[in-house]
C-alpha cells in the first residue's frame, strides 16, 4: 500500500519516523509544516470524542509498524483473545509486531525504516537461521539468528552499512554482530523497552467496540 508518509506523521500529529533519516533532518514535515494537511478553514479545534481519540491511537500505532487494517486488526485479535491468559495483554500485542521479522530487521540497524526492511525481505535479502525467509510477518523466535545473505552484502544498498552499525544500539533482547552483518534474538521485547507512541488500552477499546 502506498500513502504519503509525511501527510501520516502530520496528520496524527507526531513524528513516527517513517521516512528513516530524513525524519532525523530538517527537510522532516513535522519540522517545516506541523500541523494537519489540508485547507486551513478544514481544521477543527476542540476536543477530540472518545471514538476520535481511540481511532487515532489505534491509526498511530498501526502507521508506525507499517501495517494494513487487515493485519493490525488481525493482531489484535489474537492478543484479546489471550485477555485473561497473559499478565499483560499491552505486552502481549507490542512483542507480536516487534517479533515481525522486518521489524526485527529496522531494530537491527540493517536498513533505516521497516517499510524498506519489508521490501528487500520480499526480495530475498536475509536468511533466519541461515534459511531464506521472504514473508516479512515471520515470527522470529528466541535463539534465532538473522543474517544478510552473502550475495547480498555487496549491494549497493548496504555499501554504508558498515559505518552506519557502528552508530546502532540494539534493543536489549537483540544481539548485534556488527562484523558480520548478523544479528541474534536473546530475549523477548517488552513494553517498557519500546515505548510505543500510542496509548494501547484505546486501541483494545476500539476494536471492542
Amino acid at each position: 500500500m502506498i500513502y504519503d508518509q509525511c501527510k501520516t506523521c502530520r496528520r496524527l500529529g507526531q513524528k513516527l519516523f517513517l521516512k528513516g533519516d530524513r525524519c532525523l533532518s530538517q527537510k522532516c514535515a513535522m519540522v517545516r509544516r506541523a500541523y494537519a494537511p489540508g485547507p486551513q478553514k478544514k481544521r477543527r479545534g476542540g476536543s477530540p470524542s472518545e471514538y476520535k481519540k481511540s481511532l487515532y491511537e489505534k491509526q498511530t500505532l498501526k502507521k508506525w509498524y507499517g501495517l494494513s487494517e487487515r493485519q493490525f486488526k488481525k493482531y489484535v485479535k489474537e492478543t484479546l483473545a489471550k485477555m485473561g491468559k497473559v499478565e499483560n495483554v499491552s505486552n502481549e500485542l507490542i512483542k507480536k509486531l516487534e517479533s515481525r521479522l522486518d521489524n526485527v530487521i529496522f531494530r537491527l540497524g540493517f536498513v533505516n525504516s521497516r517499510i524498506h526492511a519489508r521490501q528487500l525481505v520480499s526480495h530475498g535479502y536475509f536468511l533466519v537461521n541461515g534459511k531464506p525467509v521472504n514473508i516479512p510477518s515471520f515470527n522470529v523466535k528466541k535463539g534465532d539468528i538473522i543474517s544478510i545473505k552473502e550475495s547480498k552484502k555487496k549491494k549497493p544498498i548496504f555499501k554504508e552499512l558498515q559505518t552506519q552499525l557502528k552508530r546502532k544500539e540494539a534493543p536489549l533482547w537483540l544481539n548485534l554482530d556488527r562484523g558480520k552483518f548478523e544479528g541474534k534474538s536473546v530475549g523477548e521485547p517488552n513494553l517498557e523497552e519500546v515505548k510505543p507512541p500510542a496509548e494501547i488500552p484505546l486501541i483494545f477499546e476500539f476494536y471492542s467496540r
